[in-house]
Order: C-alpha cells, then sequence, then structure tokens
C-alpha cells in the first residue's frame, strides 16, 4: 500500500460517537498520532492499534499553540514521507476547531501524498442535541471567542451567538491555557453593545465519558467573569429579539408567485 495520511474524528463521548470507517482506518494504520480530550480517551485508542503516538506533550504552558502545532503537522508528516500509511485521530470532528489535521493534509498533499479527512459527531453536533437547538429555526453565528474580540463583528440579536473556547477569550499570546475575569470582563463589554445585563446566557460542555453529565448552565451575562470556565466550554447566547419581518422583499416575492400562477394559467 501506499504511503498515506488520513485525518479522522473519534466523536466527543468516548466509544460512543465513532463511525466504524474511522475505526477501521486507525486499526489499519502503521501508526496512528492522537489528540484526545481525556487521558482515558488516549488509552481506548491505544487499544485499537500497537502504535500509537500521543500529540499532548507538543502542549506546553507558555509556549505559543502555533508553534505547538507545527510541530505536530511535521511529526505526521514525516511519518508519511517515510513509507507508512498514517493515521491522525481527533476527539470531535478533525476539522472543527483542529487545525493541524488541515495543516497536515494539505502539506501532505503539497508533497504529492494521498491525503483526506474523515468526519466525527462535534462538539457542536452534540451542542444542537444536548440543548434541543435547531439552527435552521432562527440560525446560528458560530465564533471562537478571542476572534470574535480581536475583530469586528456583525452580531445578529435575533439568532443565537455561540462563541467557542471561551475559557480562554483575550488570549493574544496562544500561550495560555486560560484567561482571568478580567479578559473576559472585556467579552461581556462588547457583548452589552448588543444585549442587556440580565440576558441570560449558557455555558455548555460536552460529555466525554458515557458517565459524565453535560454541563447545562445558565447565567446572566453580566456574571460571566465570575462563571467557571474552561478551555472546552461553550458559550450559547440565545436570541434577545425577534426575527425583523422584511416587507420589501415579501412584496417582491408575491409579485414573482401572481406571475407564475398567470403563465401556469
Amino acid at each position: 500500500m501506499p504511503p498515506s495520511l488520513v485525518c479522522v474524528g473519534t466523536g466527543m463521548t468516548l466509544g460512543a460517537h465513532i463511525a466504524p470507517l474511522c475505526r477501521d482506518y486507525i486499526e489499519k494504520a502503521d501508526v496512528v498520532f492522537s489528540l484526545m480530550s481525556h487521558g482515558i480517551t488516549e488509552k481506548w485508542v491505544e487499544e485499537m492499534n500497537a502504535d500509537v503516538r500521543s500529540l499532548q506533550p507538543y502542549y506546553e504552558e507558555g509556549k505559543s499553540r502555533n508553534d505547538s502545532y507545527q510541530e505536530m503537522v511535521e511529526a505526521i508528516v514525516e511519518e508519511v514521507r517515510t513509507g507508512k500509511r498514517v493515521v491522525a485521530a481527533f476527539y470531535g470532528h478533525p476539522g472543527i476547531f483542529a487545525c493541524v489535521a488541515h495543516r497536515a493534509i494539505n502539506k501532505a498533499r503539497d508533497e504529492g501524498f494521498v491525503a483526506h479527512m474523515e468526519p466525527g459527531i462535534s462538539a457542536e453536533s452534540c451542542l444542537y442535541a444536548d440543548l434541543g437547538i435547531d439552527p435552521g429555526r432562527v440560525g446560528c453565528q458560530h465564533y471562537e471567542a478571542s476572534q470574535f474580540m480581536f475583530y469586528q463583528r456583525v452580531v445578529d440579536p435575533a439568532a443565537y451567538l455561540i462563541l467557542w473556547q471561551v475559557g480562554l477569550a483575550g488570549d493574544q499570546s496562544l500561550g495560555k491555557f486560560s484567561t482571568g475575569a478580567e479578559y473576559r470582563q472585556v467579552l461581556v463589554d462588547i457583548l452589552l453593545e448588543t444585549y442587556p445585563a440580565e440576558h441570560e446566557v449558557v455555558l455548555y460542555q460536552a460529555k466525554v465519558l458515557p458517565i459524565d453529565e453535560i454541563r447545562n448552565e445558565s447565567v446572566a451575562l453580566a456574571d460571566l467573569p465570575r462563571a467557571e470556565l474552561y478551555m472546552h466550554t461553550t458559550l450559547v447566547i440565545p436570541p434577545a429579539q425577534k426575527m425583523q419581518d422584511n416587507p420589501r422583499v415579501r412584496q417582491r416575492l408575491r409579485a414573482l408567485d401572481s406571475g407564475l400562477k398567470l403563465v401556469t394559467d
């Protein structure tokens, strides 16, 4: 078999979310790199293949995550260069908040190797199910929390606003594992331009182990800086107002409907 790279997702909950195809790739690989959210899930992946190498040691407090990511990519692609069938397994979905998978696939392809991605059940998918949100009802806006702070965004308060990695909000160094209440207050001040201080927001965390409970905690927006937040905490801000009708567009569409009916008749 020619050398190749496949980045797979193992889903969020241990053992419950992995697709048969992703498991098959892991079991048949010459070498597997894993980036899991929990030590137990790492051990679980190690049971599927004799050569599983954790990517977690590349992270260090104070070290830029971007440097860690580049080192991970190089380690993965180097094994492809030696002629091996390589699998990189990521918890959740390998392409969602997992730039290593995208970078490794692009680098492998640039060097002439076959590389592709297989999806997994993401934290976003779990969020919709656990919180009973249909993104098609009023719409959803998704941003990484720090990116949301660094750039000017147009927020629609009639849709859900979902901010990922809120525990790292405001980190410009890419070297912290968490930021403090002062940083979160900056985020809250931005949000207060759109939402009232008493608006209830939700702190969400998906299950990692089957015995875990999801986190579905409501707090007032103004109280967010003092809330207990982690790297994997997601901030869900429900709509603060109803959708506004667009009569001009509706009138134009009615005219089209009338014209179509006349042609049909």
